[in-house]
């Protein structure tokens, strides 16, 4: 069967990137910087950037037949991206974003049409075979479906050698109650800095040890704070650090907490310690935010 795979299950669609010079004010023309279209998508992200670090990869999420997933079936090929377990819909349209890119403020700003398309469900994922992978990724989106799916994967490692168990992380992105449930489930937890924010916490620190309660016992729970690193914490109560690397120049930012996830679970799923893997993970986070796009990201080696 050759090495096992990293499977990220969530979110794809067409990026129309603008790299403005300032963001435009309402109701003014404006030329842009340059324009680029680009697969987008959490889960999509991740995997681009677990190609380039090497990582055998795979990807799951809905299409809808047409030309733009066309467009991003060919990219993820290029990528050396499994599509194996895209879900063709038969309703819905593939999801687009406009995104604004302003390296002068540091800033990305994102409208996504993501209305109509049904997301994968837990009778998609019956459908998978376990055996191909190590690690499963969430991006948590229709979390009483993705419960039902880690469930499955539970029954699976239940029943198989230690070593032929998949590791599973969710990540907890958006600012929606309904998310909130996923806490409860995976081996690692990536909460973001807005849903932190959002129970009130100021500090990637303080965010973990007021949710902590909220994994199940020997979770990794893990927070990046932008400029500020990553923070983790672990079942030994310990919270471990990592400082961000900045690039020289900021140029773009927009997935950089995917590129941020993907480091991180391609550094644990091949052994390194929890400190490494946050470490590196904000190392190639900071590359990400120096280059347009995603190539370049990946340290040249001697």
């Amino acid at each position: 069967m050759g090495e096992k795979k990293v499977l990220c299950i969530g979110l794809v669609c067409l990026d129309i990137i603008n790299v403005v010079e300032k963001y435009p004010e309402e109701d003014t023309d404006s030329r842009c910087l340059s324009q680029r279209w680009q697969r987008g998508g959490n889960a999509s992200n991740s995997c681009t950037v677990l190609s380039l670090l090497g990582a055998p990869c795979a990807f799951m999420g809905s299409l809808a037949p047409g030309p733009v997933a066309d467009f991003i079936v060919g990219d993820f090929l290029r990528r050396g991206v499994d599509t194996s377990g895209v879900v063709w819909q038969q309703e819905g349209e593939t999801p687009s974003a406009c995104c604004m890119v302003c390296p002068a403020a540091g800033s990305r700003t994102v409208v996504l049409s993501d209305t109509n398309l049904p997301d994968v469900s837990a009778d998609d994922f019956s459908r998978v075979d376990l055996k191909q992978y190590k690690w499963i990724h969430w991006e948590g989106r229709n979390a009483e479906e993705q419960i039902k799916m880690i469930q499955q994967v539970e029954e699976f490692n239940q029943t198989t050698p230690d070593a032929n168990r998949i590791t599973m992380s969710v990540e907890i992105e958006k600012t929606r109650d309904s998310l909130y449930q996923l806490f409860q489930y995976g081996d690692v937890v990536f909460v973001s800095k807005d849903v932190a924010k959002s129970f009130g916490f100021n500090s990637a620190t303080s965010a973990l040890k007021g949710l902590y309660s909220r994994v199940r016992k020997g979770t990794v729970l893990i927070c990046a704070w932008a400029e500020e690193g990553a923070d983790a914490l672990g079942p030994d109560g310990k919270v471990i650090h990592s400082d961000a690397f900045p690039p020289e120049a900021l140029v773009d930012t927009l997935g950089a907490g995917d590129t941020f996830n993907a480091s991180v679970i391609y550094t644990l799923s091949n052994g390194g310690s929890l400190q490494e893997a946050l470490t590196f993970g904000c190392q190639i986070a900071g590359r990400k935010c120096g280059v347009h796009g995603y190539d370049g990201i990946v340290p040249t080696r001697a």
